[in-house]
């Protein structure tokens, strides 16, 4: 890794954006979520900020997080076990109210000590629904460069349809944004523009102090969202630079997204832009390597270790520990850790969350634009 950035320090939210996928946060939050047959989608992100030198990091959780504490233990396998700075993880805060924090400003209000007392000039603020390999480095640089207040990260993308056609804002909300010079000049939420847009990544930086003067001073206004209620009404202000993203980005909007997003990389193009800029690393295990009995069958997969293979599997990513029995088939599907189809079963288009049992014989499909999902530990 490299030397650690003395510039900049990182927050991450990994709860911010659990309501996009009710079924997969039953049990975890959004950071947590499984993807790419042995990574977590907080590993991205975080090995991101690690790659840049960026060892002071914080991570802001609210509920369901259990797992994540499980996964990322002390912090080694990112290099984030230090003396100074490190890993640190926030537990709930609660106001007077005993409302659990909502936004990035109930968040930051929390740990506002905490934030004075860092000695760093910036803060990353990143969330986790967007899977990508990020040179933090780059916008530091940028951000200096510009002289800007606040540098916010995004790339040209589309809307994607299902988001378009959401009604309500129960899911939260997403931006994108006008530019002139590089410049933010208009921001927008939850545009239902078509087309190519300016779409936010939920990465910023931001200088540590000025940070501290808009949560405390929102804070006191009643106000939660860093983007909706304090920059967006600022712009005029102050100096809020957009950082264009080019590189390969994956978005969790919904369980669709998430099938669609893991099958993606099972084309290699799309495999190499995602991990060849730099390491991602996650927790590891000690496990055996994956095995294929004699009569089985494979075409275009990704495996992780651990799994036993005895029948067809085509076009489908396989986390650790999977068995696929003699006999059995499975075709387009995520199959998460310790999940087992039985002898004869035939699945398609499915999602089995970890620990899942498809019994013998059984018939289980569903559709490229609707695929089924089957809860942790379900038995069907």
């Amino acid at each position: 890794m490299m030397n650690a950035n003395k510039s900049a320090l990182g927050i991450i939210f990994p709860n911010s954006h659990d309501a996009l996928v009710p079924e997969l946060v039953n049990v975890r939050l959004m950071a947590s979520i499984p993807f790419a047959s042995r990574y977590r989608l907080i590993d991205f992100i975080l090995s991101s900020m690690t790659n840049c030198g960026i060892n002071n990091v914080s991570l802001m959780v609210r509920n369901n997080y259990h797992s994540l504490m499980d996964h990322l233990g002390s912090g080694r396998e990112w290099d984030l076990v230090r003396k100074n700075g490190g890993l640190t993880i926030f537990p709930p805060f609660a106001d007077k109210t005993n409302k659990p924090f909502v936004g990035r400003v109930g968040a930051l209000a929390g740990i506002l000590e905490f934030l004075q007392d860092q000695k760093e000039e910036y803060v990353v603020l990143a969330d986790t629904n967007v899977v990508v390999n990020f040179d933090f480095k780059a916008l530091i640089d940028a951000h200096i460069s510009t002289g800007a207040d606040v540098t916010m990260a995004y790339n040209e993308q589309e809307i994607p349809e299902s988001v378009l056609e959401t009604t309500s804002n129960d899911k939260g909300f997403y931006y994108t944004f006008a530019l002139q010079d590089g410049r933010i000049t208009k921001m927008y939420v939850n545009s239902k523009a078509k087309g190519i847009q300016n779409f936010a990544m939920g990465i910023m930086l931001i200088r540590r102090e000025l940070l501290i003067d808009l949560v405390n001073t929102a804070y006191v206004r009643g106000e939660v969202y860093l983007e909706r209620d304090v920059l967006l009404h600022q712009l005029d202000r102050l100096n809020v630079q957009g950082y264009k993203y080019d590189g390969y980005v994956a978005r969790i909007f919904d369980m669709k997204s998430y099938f669609d997003e893991n099958m993606k990389l099972l084309d290699d193009y799309n495999l190499d832009a995602l991990f060849s800029e730099a390491p991602v690393y996650t927790k590891i295990r000690d496990d055996n390597p994956s095995r294929y009995i004699a009569g089985a069958k494979v075409e275009n997969i990704m495996v992780a270790d651990g799994c036993i293979i005895e029948g067809e599997v085509e076009n489908s990513v396989l986390f650790r520990g999977v068995k696929i029995a003699k006999g059995a088939k499975v075709k387009n599907c995520v199959l998460m850790q310790g999940t087992v189809v039985e002898a004869g079963a035939d699945v398609e288009y499915v999602i089995a969350d970890k620990d899942v049992t498809v019994s013998a014989g059984k018939e289980l499909k569903g559709t490229d634009t609707f695929p089924v999902y089957i809860g942790k530990k379900q038995k069907v």
